[in-house]
């Protein structure tokens, strides 16, 4: 499912579903404002229909609290209030977590239990989560700023494709009979690694669970799950779920806190054989330095990115303003591979930023469960001051700011949507990972010229090109130093498309037949034939 150009026709398509039009009835008489306004609706923002009965750890099929009894508030960004508040935790917590994982790994029946017996408990947790959509995207948009039409509309049900995608992959992995040059059989089995602890991130809370949950289970591990302090809640109901559909005692767990305790103790341990982390490069390093110091477990990093959104003379200037805008503006701004740096022919340059502008000034900001809004507010107040530092950078930096640059109304951590032209690839906000709702537009004169451009970047990621020319987007698929490139489309995120990075984006893949590699080992297996006269 496209998480860019497709998601207007997704929502056109169902928001009139009457099992998802809860906000769009609260909704109705919204006000709305638009960006042009420059204000966000200042009134009390709707209260999301969901409860939130699950705020503790949980460890061994159990909802625990933490043992040092402390707890931490998660906020609703709409207004920088707390939500509620969740165990925090810590050292003593992750070695609970891990220890249960580890019984249910090497005593439990998750790995020793048929294939096939793993799959429909896989199936089973994808069809609850299903059947709880509307809660679970009530839970994802409240606790990180998303529209909720993208949460119930997109993102959840991706997570449904994800886990029907590894379930049905659970019973067929199987190894392999190598022919040998003497007289024995060779065998070559893959057999699951272990206890896997996992750190997802806040901006894709569930998307993220999916990605790293899925292929573990599927191949027989038992996992710890480490939550973002920002976005807990949702991971929290969606693993209560998997218990409901016949998953064992630790097989899966998930345990909420800070990095610098939590998520230092899960990659540290020595007990835990597998790790996966998607965040920013700096935290990378760290989590992988840990994981070195530790028992040399290997190491999945999804890291940041700085991808080139690449638009060529050729095509239809309106379709490339859109594709480029949804490109950057998509979960506002919080992507990781959004198309972040904007290069654009010189010769369709200037009528691409009149029309960058104008579309970015009819984006609808506001409450993200009221119908229409298109952009909601950024996670928490760090990031929130961090983007609007980046801002003023732009202008100090000598960039033009075509439109936005400040935030929007007095409650809540919403921004205009902020557009610069005339950058330099030497400007602070050419190089570093924003992270918010801010596009910046390149000129470029010739193909040699924008892949020099675009491969000079520590990042890896991403890159998204918007041409007819069959011949320049093959050029340009081949030489672009990135994980994955987009021709004409931006942000396809197929079950089975592996993604991940190139040089500080990070390594490994998830999704697709290698994210099982991962979480498998490889084993030969070498019997000597006494007899081999039949060979």
């Amino acid at each position: 499912m496209a998480a860019a150009k497709k998601i207007a026709s997704i929502l056109l398509s169902r928001s009139s579903s009457a099992s998802r039009s809860f906000h769009l009835r609260r909704g109705a008489a919204s006000g709305i404002q638009r960006f042009a306004t420059a204000a966000v609706v200042e009134e009390e923002p709707i209260t999301p229909p969901v409860q939130i009965n699950h705020t503790q750890h949980l460890i061994n099929g159990k909802f625990v609290d933490s043992a040092s009894g402390k707890t931490f508030p998660t906020f609703d960004p709409r207004t920088g209030e707390v939500i509620t508040h969740v165990s925090q935790g810590e050292v003593e917590d992750v070695n609970r977590a891990v220890a249960a994982a580890r019984k249910a790994f090497d005593e439990g029946p998750w790995p020793k239990m048929t294939a096939y017996e793993r799959s429909r408990i896989l199936f089973r947790a994808a069809d609850l989560i299903e059947k709880h959509n509307d809660e679970i995207a009530a839970l994802e948009s409240w606790d990180s700023g998303k529209t909720y039409e993208q949460s119930s509309l997109v993102e959840i049900p991706m997570v449904i494709r994800y886990m029907r995608y590894y379930a049905g992959w659970a019973d067929k992995i199987h190894g392999l009979v190598v022919p040998a040059d003497g007289p024995h059989h060779v065998q070559v089995l893959y057999e699951p690694i272990g206890v896997a602890g996992q750190i997802i991130p806040w901006n894709f809370p569930l998307v993220m669970f999916a990605w790293k949950v899925g292929p573990a289970l599927a191949c027989g591990n038992t996992v710890i799950i480490k939550t973002a302090q920002q976005t807990p809640l949702s991971a929290l109901y969606v693993a209560k779920l998997f218990h409901e559909a016949g998953l064992p005692d630790g097989v899966l767990n998930v345990v909420s806190g800070y990095g610098p305790t939590a998520g230092a103790a899960l990659a540290s341990h020595m007990d835990v054989d597998k790790l996966a982390f998607t965040g920013s490069t700096p935290t990378g390093k760290v989590v992988m330095e840990l994981a070195a110091k530790s028992n040399l477990k290997s190491v999945i990093l999804e890291l940041g990115g700085k991808s080139p959104m690449i638009v060529l003379e050729d095509g239809d200037v309106d379709q490339a303003v859109e594709l480029a805008h949804s490109a950057l503006f998509f979960n506002q701004g919080q992507c990781c591979c959004a198309g972040s740096r904007t290069f654009v022919h010189e010769r369709v340059y200037d009528e691409f930023v009149e029309k960058s502008k104008a579309r970015a000034l009819k984006r609808v900001v506001g409450d993200p469960f009221r119908k229409g809004v298109e952009q909601g507010p950024q996670i928490d107040g760090d990031q929130f001051n961090r983007i609007l530092h980046y801002i003023k950078s732009g202008i100090d930096g000598g960039a033009s700011l075509v439109t936005g640059g400040d935030r929007l109304g007095s409650k809540g951590f919403y921004i205009q949507p902020t557009i610069f032209s005339d950058v330099k690839d030497d400007m602070i906000i050419a190089k570093e990972e924003i992270f918010g709702p801010v596009q910046s537009i390149f000129k470029f004169s010739d193909l040699d010229e924008v892949i020099r451009r675009s491969n000079a970047s520590p990042f890896g990621l991403a890159a998204g090109v918007f041409t007819n020319n069959m011949d320049n987007a093959n050029t340009l698929m081949r030489a672009l130093r990135v994980g994955t490139v987009w021709i004409n489309c931006y942000g396809v995120f197929d079950a089975a498309l592996p993604f991940g990075g190139y040089k500080m984006s990070g390594q490994g893949r998830e999704k697709g037949i290698d994210s099982l590699k991962a979480y498998l080992e490889v084993k030969s297996v070498v019997t000597t034939l006494k007899n081999p006269a039949w060979l």
